[in-house]
């Protein structure tokens, strides 16, 4: 079965704290079940400064580090390639027999 949402994907987050907004997938872990996407769920670690030895070689400077936080699959909804807006999503068969991913809402084809 074809995955729902893969790496590139554009999706809109249906509930939590960023509900409505719309980003980027940047990453997939199937295994957990959780997706990050560009600009969402930001959490902030903070690390301690490193010595001016390891900065030299390219280590980083300490500070309080923002990236973007998993959110569960279940979270996000694709948006239809051809209206932008979100929709489930279904497999079909192409014209050489391999399982594409189709949005419902409007049948065209994620690429």
């Amino acid at each position: 079965m074809a995955a729902r949402v893969k790496k590139d994907d554009m999706v809109k987050v249906i509930s939590g704290k960023d509900k409505g907004k719309t980003g980027r997938v940047l990453r997939v872990e199937p295994k957990n079940g959780r997706v990050f996407v560009e600009g969402m769920n930001i959490q902030k670690r903070h690390s301690k400064p490193r010595t001016i030895r390891d900065v030299q070689r390219g280590g980083e400077v300490g500070g309080v580090i923002e990236k973007e936080g998993p959110i569960h699959v279940s979270n996000v909804m694709p948006l239809d390639p051809k209206t932008g807006d979100p929709t489930r999503v279904g497999s079909a068969r192409d014209e050489s027999g391999r399982t594409v991913r189709v949005g419902r809402r409007s049948g065209e084809r994620f690429e």
